[in-house]
């Protein structure tokens, strides 16, 4: 790539407006120096049909383009547009909406729906790094408030799930000045949070949560110290101010961009607002190439994203 990356939107619109340009910038970041390997037979013996802008394998006579093996592949959608709303979602502190994406891109709000599930899908974390140090742990429940519901579903709802089952639960740990993890699960109960905790966090670290027994169970593996509400929020260096930011940006955004989440796409949400938290001392570029790095074999299709319910937000 000879031209300089940009590093706002509106140099993004241009610079990706050319679609050769969008092809030779994804594969840099797909292919060591931009030499495109087969995604049939992995091999690097390939040349560029520049008038049909795909490559031929020489090893398996097999035809592919750039899409394939990504989150683009089948998708009729043109790069300049994918890149343009990938730039908006890895970029957007509070999130973006399909319908903002629908108006800005010039697509159906069920193409931008399904389009942003992908996005965020490619901004999951594959890193097997584990939080150290001073680590802040804390539970939280997502959904809508049952008194804000309509008499008749708030009865429905409580009758079948529970006071609180319109509620996802959701655990979360920060450490200190670095990273998150979090993870949609079906309880707050002792086994979910020892597996999460074990799974994302350093064996040893200084682990500082509130006074829900869950963790009770912990204090074998980890420096566990507690901070009680009901007499304080911070002793000493004692506190969890940190994972608490972490779940008031995640609810700001989910109140004031999507409304409302289905359960079932919960973990997406939550990934994307990951990424975003877990490079925030970056600027909008990096943020965005850190969401084309994940585009790689996580293909979604539609079918399996609404299983047996329809897009709503």
């Amino acid at each position: 790539m000879n031209a300089k990356l940009p590093e706002t939107l509106q140099e993004a619109i241009r610079y990706f407006s050319d679609d050769l340009t969008c092809i030779e910038f994804l594969a840099n970041m797909r292919w060591e120096n931009g030499i495109a390997v087969c995604p049939r037979c992995e091999c690097d013996r390939t040349s560029f049909l520049s008038t049909r802008k795909i490559w031929k394998c020489k090893g398996c006579k097999k035809q592919f383009s750039i899409k394939v093996g990504t989150i683009f592949e089948d998708s009729p959608i043109k790069l300049d547009k994918w890149l343009a709303a990938m730039w908006l979602v890895a970029t957007c502190k509070n999130g973006i909406s399909s319908y903002e994406i629908h108006r800005d891109l010039g697509v159906t709000q069920k193409t931008a729906w399904f389009l942003m599930h992908r996005i965020r899908t490619a901004m999951a974390s594959g890193t097997f790094e584990r939080l150290s140090g001073t680590i802040e742990a804390d539970e939280s429940f997502i959904g809508g408030d049952a008194k804000n519901m309509h008499a008749d579903r708030r009865r429905r709802v409580v009758r079948k799930a529970g006071s609180m089952g319109h509620k996802k639960a959701v655990l979360g740990m920060v450490q200190r000045n670095g990273r998150a993890a979090a993870k949609v699960v079906k309880s707050r109960d002792a086994l979910n949070i020892r597996q999460f905790v074990t799974d994302n966090a350093v064996t040893g670290s200084n682990l500082i949560t509130d006074e829900w027994k869950g963790y009770l169970n912990l204090r074998n593996l980890y420096r566990h110290e507690i901070i009680d509400h009901s007499v304080g929020y911070v002793r000493d260096h004692i506190h969890t101010n940190s994972i608490e930011n972490f779940w008031s940006c995640l609810k700001r955004t989910i109140k004031g961009s999507y409304i409302s989440v289905s359960p079932e796409h919960l973990q997406k949400y939550i990934d994307a607002q990951l990424l975003r938290f877990n490079e925030r001392k970056g600027n909008d570029q990096h943020r965005f190439l850190q969401t084309v790095k994940g585009i790689v074999g996580k293909r979604l299709t539609y079918s399996e994203l609404i299983g047996d319910y329809l897009p709503t937000a």
